[in-house]
């Protein structure tokens, strides 16, 4: 069984969105997915997307990125509104939103949000960054709230397995993992996402975490752990995106 892994479609580009339906049908039908979230801002464009991972995967295990809980259609009451009915889509195209242990590893997602750990927005970061314009959260929790939230519902997951742990989320969990400080995407910190996350890393014991969010793909180790991003990105990114599935782990069970 192989593991792939690749977050931030944004099927909504005609480009992302065709490259999605160039995966092969037969290629992969022994393969766990891995899609650590930002499909999409447009909730039939998620479902046609998982429906369309779900024919050409053994199995897909998603989280929702940002970009789902953008609250722009009229349709929900708020962002964790529709953060539920996507949960419940994705469970309606057979794609899983909880830990899926399978060919001798415990795969586990976990849901987050970022709680300004790696810093505090700039006032121009606040009037930028969509989120905090498209996002609508009940009894206005502000983002920490939003992001014990989220962290909340992975307690009962975060436990000991059995098998090996391959964790991931759609948020950035580790400081070494943001832009430097030089960069001109280091404004970009304080939304990227939370040392709360890798916390929940360490209390699973996981041999290697996925994220996404952040379009710069990388690999890096740190303290026992592999952190891996392939993120797609947006049709211009081809310099910091390999635009391509990526194999994170391998081994002969089925």
């Amino acid at each position: 069984m192989r593991v792939f892994a690749v977050s931030d479609l944004h099927v909504d580009y005609p480009e992302n969105d065709r490259w999605v339906s160039q995966i092969s049908l037969w290629d992969h039908q022994s393969d766990v997915l891995l899609c650590p979230g930002d499909i999409s801002q447009n909730m039939p464009f998620v479902v046609r997307t998982l429906e369309r991972l779900r024919r050409c995967f053994r199995e897909v295990v998603y989280v929702p990125g940002n970009h789902e809980l953008w609250v722009t259609d009229g349709r929900h009451s708020d962002s964790i509104a529709r953060f539920h009915d996507i949960m419940a889509l994705a469970a309606d195209c057979g794609v899983h939103t909880g830990p899926l242990v399978l060919g001798g590893l415990a795969l586990v997602p976990l849901f987050a949000w970022y709680d300004f750990s790696f810093g505090r927005p700039s006032q121009h970061l606040l009037d930028a960054w969509v989120d905090f314009h498209a996002c609508r959260w009940p009894g206005n929790m502000d983002a920490p709230a939003v992001a014990e939230y989220f962290s909340a519902l992975n307690r009962p997951n975060v436990r000991a397995y059995d098998q090996p742990v391959i964790s991931f989320s759609h948020f950035v969990p580790r400081r070494e993992l943001l832009p430097r400080p030089e960069s001109s995407r280091a404004f970009l910190s304080p939304v990227l996402g939370s040392e709360a996350i890798d916390a929940q890393v360490r209390q699973l014991g996981s041999m290697m975490h996925v994220y996404g969010h952040y379009h710069v793909n990388r690999r890096h180790e740190h303290e026992n752990v592999t952190y891996i991003n392939n993120a797609y990105g947006y049709p211009s990114e081809k310099g910091i995106t390999a635009k391509a599935l990526v194999c994170i782990f391998e081994n002969g069970d089925s």
